[in-house]
């Protein structure tokens, strides 16, 4: 396979002081160990990472735009979901 004809991968970093990974960039590479690689190389040059996702592109399905007020209507009848009615005590950092 040519380098031309490689997948395009996302790459997603958790950076030291955070609790989630954030999508940084995107790749080309010839499978997920190179995808890896190439993304330790280009996205964590300074050490700040300390994980790393790679998905590749054409596994990644989002939602449309254009019909977000249907799409996430569901969800307006659902206050058990939204900590509103309740206080979280101080000791909980990170919720």
């Amino acid at each position: 396979m040519e380098n031309k004809d490689w997948p395009l991968w996302e790459v997603f970093i958790r950076s030291r002081q955070g609790l989630d990974h954030k999508h940084v960039g995107s790749l080309h590479a010839a499978d997920e160990k190179m995808a890896l690689e190439n993304a330790r190389d280009v996205y964590t040059r300074r050490m700040e990472g300390v994980s790393i996702w790679v998905v590749e592109s054409m596994n990644i399905h989002a939602s449309n735009p254009d019909e977000a007020d249907e799409f996430f209507k569901p969800a307006e009848d659902k206050v058990y979901r939204h900590p509103t009615f309740y206080d979280v005590p101080e000791e909980i950092k990170n919720m």
